[in-house]
C-alpha cells in the first residue's frame, strides 16, 4: 500500500545520528510571532512570551523552514504550560498513505497523515481498557483473546503477552527493514492480506518474546486484534468514545486494511493542535479537562524505558524515548514518532508538548529536521526565556 523509497533501517539510522550531530543551521531573524488563534477545540491560547517561549527564538523558525523547502515542514504546533503558543503551516505536498499526493496550503483545519505515532494511540487506547477492565493486564496471553487463534497455539507463541507486543519484542519473523516499495516487506504483505491479524500470527516465532526488540507494525496490529476480541469494538471507535472524545478531538480519518478494519499501526490522519492534545494528555499524566482518561499508571509505564530500540533510543509501548543537549542541558523527552518526520514530542522537565508534520516519507532528512525544530527552536526558546526570568 505504501510506496517508499528509503528503508525503515535507514530511517532509524537518520533518528540517531540526528540526535548525536545536530546540522548547525543559521538561525534567521524574525519579528515576534502573535498568539494562535482561538478556536472551538478547547485549546487556552498564549503569545509565546506569555506561556515562556523567547519569541525571536521561537518564531524564527518560520522564515528558516520557509525558505529551506527541501525539508518540506508542514505544521508546527508548540504548547507550553498548558497553552498553545505557536502554530505555523507551510504549503507542501500531502501524501494519502502513500497512494495520493495533493499539493496542499495546509492550515489549523487539514488533516495530516501521522503514520506510526497510531501506534502510540492504539497503546492510549489498550491502557483505557485495562483501566476500564475490559483487558486483564500488559500480560496477559495474546493466544487467549479468542478461541479462533488457538490453531496457532505452540510453546513458543503460548508466551506472547500484550506486553511483548508493546515493546515491538514478540519474537516474530518480521522485516520491516527493507523498503516498503519491496513486496517482501512484512508491513506491506499484512497490509495485503485478506486477514491481516491471521497473517501475523502464521509467522513462525525466531526469538523468545520479550528478548529482542523488532520494529513491527504487526505486534501492534495483533494489539488492535485483541482490543476488537475483547470489547467488540475496532480500534477506531474505542479511539473515538473514550480517548478522543473526552480530548474534544472531533475530525479524524483512519485508513483501512482490506478486511474492513482500521489500520492499527499507521492509518490515522489528524490535525496538528489534535495531536498536540494527545502530548498534553501524556504530559498531565493522563489527565485532560480535570478528568482520567488514562490512568497515570499506564502512562508512566508507556513513556518509560522498557527496552532498548535503535542505537541510544529506548522504547516504552509504542513510545519512543530520547533526549536532547541544548544550551549546556541535558534535556530527556518521550515521543510518537511516524514515519515522514511526524512527531509528538512531550517534555516534561520543561512542561512542553511540540508537533511537527512534515512530507519527508522517501527523505533521509526526515530524522534530522524534526530535532533541528526540536532542539534550535523550541527547547533554545523555552530555555533562553526561563534563563530571564
Amino acid at each position: 500500500m505504501e510506496k517508499l523509497l528509503g528503508t525503515r533501517c535507514r530511517y532509524h539510522l537518520l533518528f540517531l545520528f540526528a540526535l548525536l550531530v545536530i546540522p548547525r543551521l543559521a538561525v534567521a531573524q524574525a519579528p515576534d510571532c502573535d498568539r494562535p488563534a482561538t478556536g472551538p477545540d478547547g485549546w487556552a491560547v498564549a503569545a509565546p512570551a506569555e506561556a515562556g517561549l523567547d519569541p525571536a527564538t521561537l518564531c524564527a523558525v518560520v522564515p528558516r523552514f520557509a525558505d529551506w523547502r527541501q525539508a518540506d515542514v508542514h505544521g508546527i504546533v508548540v504548547v507550553r504550560h498548558g497553552r498553545l503558543a505557536f502554530e505555523h503551516y507551510f504549503p507542501g505536498s500531502d501524501s494519502l498513505y502513500g497512494i495520493v499526493n495533493l499539493d496542499t496550503t495546509f492550515d489549523a483545519e487539514t488533516l495530516h497523515d501521522v503514520r506510526s505515532v497510531t501506534k502510540s494511540v492504539t497503546s492510549l487506547c489498550l491502557g483505557i481498557a485495562i483501566d476500564r477492565g475490559w483487558v486483564k493486564s500488559v500480560d496477559a496471553p495474546v493466544l487467549g483473546f479468542s478461541p479462533e487463534w488457538a490453531e496457532f497455539d505452540t510453546p513458543e507463541k503460548r508466551r506472547i503477552t500484550l506486553r511483548h507486543l508493546l515493546t515491538m519484542s514478540a519474537g516474530f519473523d518480521w522485516n520491516e527493514m527493507i523498503s516498503y516499495a519491496d513486496p517482501a516487506n512484512s508491513e506491506v504483505r499484512m497490509n495485503r492480506a485478506p486477514d491481516p491479524y491471521r497473517f501475523v500470527l502464521e509467522q513462525p516465532v525466531v526469538s523468545p518474546p520479550g528478548e529482542v526488540y523488532n520494529y513491527s507494525g504487526g505486534d501492534t496490529t495483533l494489539i488492535a486484534a485483541a482490543l476488537k476480541t475483547a470489547t467488540g469494538r475496532s480500534i477506531e471507535q474505542i479511539a473515538k468514545d473514550e480517548l478522543f472524545a473526552p480530548l474534544g478531538i472531533t475530525a479524524f480519518a483512519w485508513y483501512r486494511y482490506r478486511n474492513g478494519d482500521p489500520i492499527a499501526p499507521s492509518g490515522l490522519r489528524l490535525r496538528p493542535r489534535d495531536m498536540a492534545k494527545l502530548g498534553q494528555l501524556v504530559l498531565n499524566h493522563g489527565q485532560w479537562g480535570g478528568r482520567q482518561v488514562v490512568s497515570a499508571g499506564y502512562v508512566e509505564a508507556a513513556t518509560a524505558p522498557q527496552i532498548n530500540g535503535q542505537g541510544l533510543f529506548f522504547y516504552g509501548y509504542q513510545f519512543w524515548l530520547g533526549r536532547s543537549f541544548v544550551s549546556g542541558r541535558e534535556i530527556d523527552w518521550a515521543a510518537a514518532v511516524g514515519l515522514g518526520g511526524q512527531r509528538i514530542f512531550i517534555v516534561p522537565a520543561l512542561d512542553l508538548v511540540a508537533v511537527v508534520t512534515a512530507g519527508l516519507y522517501n527523505d533521509n532528512l526526515q530524522g534530522s529536521v524534526p530535532l533541528v525544530i526540536l532542539n534550535q527552536y523550541v527547547l533554545a526558546a523555552a530555555l533562553k526565556q526561563d534563563s530571564v526570568r
